[in-house]
């Protein structure tokens, strides 16, 4: 899936809404001290009251917020494993009874609970439903609606949310006209900020892809390998920052540590050009020959096919790795790139890292910015300074 497939299907959990229909719901309530199932509820997601849908839409718009290989990722289920859970979410998915959808979810349950220990109470929710995307019109003049035809897509949603414990407080009854300590036993399910979830099956190109599961995690670069591997059955995968950091290590051991502003600034916008050319396709990929033609267009000198092969292998272990281009590139946005000095750090946009250089002058090192204006400070504006006149006439 890709981040406008991610956001189609987000922005359709919401309540009243005819192109999402949330047949059961189906909750599970795991305690920590024992990881045992205390009790589970299945029924149908419409029977809810108003306020609980609600509740429930925005908790599952989180399971799908958030940028991918950080949040969320795409993930390849593994091949024979025994009681594979790509077979299980199937065989729910196309359950036509609902004592069978609560079985094959329990066994998911059951994985969860295998071997690990949860902190605070967790209630698991599954919901399966139908997202309908309608069909774009074949011309302007047709006199179809594009909601005549729509591509249907089953899927389950499953949503991890842990407990706290409710708070303790002081009321004023207003019918008594008295102070009154309020206490409540039960516990607050938090379904703000959930902490693991997944979609299955993903979407790519208006097609079902029961192959990968659209994996979310509870916060950003925090991946819980346990539900990944043991839960999901699904491959290890690489973040965003970890194909960033590989991508920069692979450049050292190639052109070595280091590097002037000019050529790094070259590399990025080679590597943009790429994602710029394939905005309408797939998700653009750099192997060992891209990362050498990006090297090489960069101005870096000396690079050759095996040396670049060499240091894949090297940082990876992998030859045949390929990197998400997306991933090694600084955002085309402000304030992307940190700059980082004992006496400050400064942070620019790529586009601008060319007018950065390091310098020697006087025997000591300078950072020198080219600039098209003053600089502003607190609202004053800085005075040019003719540095470099000033220490040619002192050579004099």
């Amino acid at each position: 899936m890709n981040k406008k497939d991610i956001a189609n299907i987000r922005k359709q959990f919401k309540l009243n809404n005819d192109l999402l229909k949330i047949h059961e719901i189906f909750n599970v309530y795991i305690m920590k001290e024992s990881s045992e199932i205390y009790h589970y509820q299945s029924m149908p997601f419409e029977m809810l009251e108003e306020e609980q849908k609600e509740l429930f839409m925005g908790n599952f718009k989180k399971i799908l917020s958030g940028q991918l290989d950080e949040k969320l990722f795409e993930l390849k289920f593994q091949r024979d494993v025994e009681d594979n859970s790509q077979l299980i979410l199937h065989q729910g998915l196309i359950s036509s009874e609902t004592e069978d959808w609560i079985a094959q979810m329990l066994l998911l349950v059951e994985k969860m609970l295998k071997d690990k220990q949860y902190e605070m109470d967790i209630v698991v929710t599954f919901i399966r439903g139908e997202y309908m995307k309608p069909m774009k019109r074949r011309s302007e003049e047709s006199e179809e609606s594009e909601r005549d035809t729509v591509y249907s897509h089953p899927f389950i949603l499953c949503s991890m949310n842990k407990t706290q414990d409710p708070k303790k407080e002081l009321l004023f009854d207003y019918v008594e006209k008295e102070f009154k300590y309020n206490f409540v036993v039960d516990p607050i399910i938090n379904l703000k900020q959930p902490v693991s979830g997944f979609l299955f099956p993903c979407f790519t190109d208006n097609a079902a892809d029961v192959n990968h599961v659209l994996y979310s995690a509870g916060k950003a670069y925090e991946l819980n390998y346990h539900f990944i591997e043991e839960v999901l059955n699904a491959e290890e995968t690489m973040t965003a920052e970890d194909d960033k950091i590989v991508f920069e290590e692979i450049v050292k051991k190639v052109a070595g540590p280091q590097i002037d502003t000019t050529t790094l600034s070259n590399m990025y916008d080679e590597i943009n050009r790429v994602i710029e050319e394939n905005e309408e396709e797939e998700e653009p990929k750099l192997d060992y020959k891209d990362v050498e033609k990006v090297l090489k267009s960069s101005g870096i000198e000396n690079i050759d096919t095996e040396k670049v092969e060499t240091a894949f292998k090297t940082v990876i272990d992998d030859n045949s790795y390929e990197l998400k281009a997306s991933n090694v590139v600084p955002k085309y946005t402000s304030k992307s790139i940190k700059v980082k000095t004992k006496v400050a750090d400064l942070s620019i946009s790529p586009q601008e890292l060319r007018h950065v250089r390091q310098v020697h002058l006087n025997g000591k090192l300078y950072l020198m910015i080219e600039l098209e204006e003053n600089t502003m400070i607190e609202g004053f504006e800085m005075i040019p300074e003719a540095l470099f006149h000033k220490v040619e006439e002192d050579g004099n």
